[in-house]
């Protein structure tokens, strides 16, 4: 697939800022059933823990747009 620019009301945008803000969302889902289940007090530095799941979560959704 290529990417191209994405028509947001008028404004063309990366499509690279659109998945940012995808993956922004559905980590701040993933942080929020972690927190529920108390997943992130196991963690040595739970900032640290989410920067690395927001960056999983932001390379899958390229690798899935770019196939």
């Amino acid at each position: 697939m290529k990417f191209i620019e994405i028509n947001l009301f008028g404004v063309y945008v990366a499509p690279m800022s659109v998945m940012l803000v995808a993956a922004w969302f559905v980590t701040i889902g993933l942080r929020r059933v972690a927190r529920h289940f108390g997943l992130l007090d196991y963690v040595w530095h739970p900032a640290l823990f989410v920067l690395a799941v927001y960056m999983i979560v932001l390379s899958s959704i390229v690798l899935i747009a770019a196939s």
